[in-house]
């Protein structure tokens, strides 16, 4: 540790540097010449040629040195740009002196090859005083330091390698190799540091060399390479870091200071760069534009975004108090000037909606309040329909009433072939979007909807539900070892959800890529290996069987729907056979809201089961099944019909 006093005369030499690094210049100067003097002639004497011409040439180099900033810099830090300033501070010196010898002295005799003898000694001279001081620098190995092994031998490694070994003393890390798949680089060396081998290797060389720290230095990785590594890691209680993704590295430039912990969302798909979102901004800029469940998940980052846009007032409508509150403090904070209101309200209570339309005149609702807990739908299905269907259906009546311009609807990838309460109540939300926007294509709303699967780290979703069993020691707890669900950032759905919005001429239901599904099984250990622990040895994975209604694997399109593409890319457009009648769904509706008053879950259930006829309730005993084969098959013809047709 350093005292006082040695920090104060360091402080005091790195002010005044300059001089005395001028003066150790002028010593190489005098030293390289007398060099080359002795190289030629092999004679210690000094000759007469070296005596008249010395102190000409000390104030030529010193005088030309300066426009090349040889004085300045930090030598540690020596590059090749130094290299390039040395070489052309010394060369254009020698010209100049050698003008001065041949042409004002008339000297003749002296020799030229002292010229370059003179000019390759000095420098060897100037580039080795600053190498040592950076070799010296990079050798000191702090006491200690955590050993890094760096995954990716490509030009990011080669940045972290060289800022560690320029920096170790104040990262307390030291590199030992890099491991990287490409076969043709093992062996090859790296500022000195070995490629020690391929992924295959990776079980001897972390065995070996036992890192205290693995860094995934490829920004352009892929979600299922990073899977596939943390997978091959999974024995080894070793903290994994990475870079940020290419796309949020300013110019490319990779230093210590990016690192980062590997994240949830590192496993996941991304958005494609240059998302075009000028249409959004078109479409929300000066509108009057409400929120349902503002206060949820997606309706809080819809309502965070929106308000990015500029809207002319936005109102946030959620039954939740304290959501509500944390959304309407947040929006305060960072949108100041943003014309708002928190309206507390349940979507049920048609008075006090019709009330907010009336006041506020919406132009554009984004509808995201449902139930959406499966399990607990599955024992409260009158709760279901009552929030899901009927208030739904309610706000929709309303909008068209108060001639809102669009409505979109946040649907769930459950809605395909539902099998629960919860998916068959956003169907029917599907089918009333389909039937209104027949009913009002001529110069009224545009109805829409938006499907897409589990959002990562919403409220209730397994993720947040899988870190805290492992906070708690765990076991995390699986429901099945084949239970794949797909997954996508809560941000960037809802940047999908709103380009989604723009592309909507009436009728559609938009489905929303999000990559390929995943394990949750392999999700949990993932998460496991991410928080520093070993699954299976350090925390516990426990099968707990199917809940209610859940399937092993999600859909995106239902067996009478198909996919077509949009302008858009991650967005595709529902095609279905069918769209029901807005009155046939009326009058079922009414009957479905007249039951749930009355509490009758059982003949709810089968109302549904009529209503939709691709929900195939499991763990349900449903009796009424009136031609629905049938049914299925008519509507798949049609399907099959409007395909041959586009």
């Amino acid at each position: 540790m350093e005292t006082p006093a040695r920090i104060s005369i360091r402080r005091c030499l790195m002010k005044h540097r300059r001089l005395p690094i001028a003066g150790l210049h002028l010593l190489l100067i005098g030293l390289a010449n007398y060099i080359a003097f002795w190289l030629r002639f092999d004679n210690w004497a000094p000759r007469q040629e070296f005596l008249q011409t010395a102190l000409a040439l000390l104030v030529i180099r010193a005088v030309l040195f300066v426009p090349f900033r040889l004085y300045e810099g930090l030598w540690r830090y020596t590059s090749v740009e130094d290299l390039r300033n040395i070489l052309a501070g010394v060369g254009l010196s020698t010209g100049v002196f050698a003008v001065y010898v041949y042409g004002y002295l008339g000297m003749e005799a002296y020799p030229r090859s002292v010229l370059v003898i003179d000019a390759l000694v000095l420098v060897f001279l100037m580039g080795g005083v600053r190498l040592s001081r950076r070799v010296h620098f990079m050798m000191r190995h702090p006491k200690g330091a955590k050993k890094i092994l760096i995954y990716g031998a490509g030009d990011a490694g080669e940045m972290i390698a060289r800022d560690i070994r320029n920096n170790g003393a104040l990262y307390h890390q030291e590199p030992i190799g890099f491991v990287d798949d490409d076969p043709a680089k093992t062996g090859a060396h790296i500022h000195g540091m070995p490629v020690l081998g391929s992924s295959d290797q990776l079980d001897p060389i972390l065995r070996m060399y036992q890192p205290d720290e693995v860094l995934l230095a490829i920004p352009s990785a892929s979600p299922a390479w990073i899977r596939r590594v943390l997978t091959k890691l999974e024995p080894y209680k070793i903290p994994i870091k990475t870079l940020p993704n290419v796309t949020k590295i300013p110019g490319g430039i990779v230093g210590m200071r990016q690192i980062q912990d590997l994240s949830v969302e590192d496993l996941l798909e991304r958005l494609p760069v240059g998302v075009d979102l000028t249409p959004v901004q078109e479409l929300l800029k000066g509108k009057r534009v409400l929120i349902t469940g503002a206060g949820g998940s997606i309706g809080a980052e819809l309502s965070r975004q929106i308000a990015r846009y500029g809207p002319a007032r936005l109102i946030l409508l959620d039954q939740s108090e304290s959501a509500l509150y944390d959304i309407e403090m947040e929006l305060q904070s960072s949108h100041p000037d943003l014309s708002r209101l928190a309206a507390l309200a349940d979507v049920k209570n048609e008075r006090t909606i019709r009330q907010i339309f009336s006041r506020e005149a919406p132009q554009i609702v984004f509808h995201a309040a449902a139930y959406k807990h499966v399990p607990m739908m599955e024992n409260h299905p009158t709760e279901a329909v009552l929030n899901n269907i009927v208030a739904s259906h309610r706000l929709m009546q309303i909008a068209v009433q108060h001639k809102v311009q669009r409505f979109v609807l946040i649907s769930t990838d459950k809605a395909v072939n539902p099998t629960n309460v919860m998916g068959a109540t956003k169907r029917v939300n599907e089918m009333c979007v389909q039937a209104w926007a027949e009913e009002s294509q001529r110069g009224g709303a545009i109805f829409s909807a938006v499907r897409f699967g589990n959002v990562l780290g919403s409220n209730g979703s397994v993720v947040p539900l899988f870190l805290k069993q492992i906070e708690q020691g765990g076991p995390i707890t699986v429901t099945h070892p084949e239970v794949m669900r797909y997954f996508m950032t809560i941000p960037e759905a809802v940047i999908l959800v709103l380009q989604a919005a723009t592309l909507a001429r009436g009728g559609e239901i938009f489905v929303l890529e999000m990559g390929e599904q995943i394990k949750l099984v392999e999700m949990a250990r993932h998460l496991i290996r991410m928080a520093g622990y070993i699954p299976d040895v350090d925390i516990a994975i426990r099968m707990v069987g199917l809940r209610p209604g859940e399937k092993l694997r999600e859909e995106l399109v239902a067996m009478d729907e198909a996919l077509v593409a949009s302008e858009v890319d991650k967005i595709r457009r529902v095609q279905s056979a069918w769209i029901p009648d807005l009155k046939f769904l009326q009058q079922n509706i009414n009957r479905l809201e007249s039951l749930a008053n009355n509490g009758q879950s059982r003949s709810v259930v089968e109302l549904l089961y009529r209503m939709v006829p691709t929900f195939r309730p499991l763990n349900r005993e449903v009796t009424s099944q009136p031609n629905r084969h049938q049914l299925k098959r008519d509507r798949l013809e049609k399907l099959r019909v409007a395909d041959q047709s586009a």
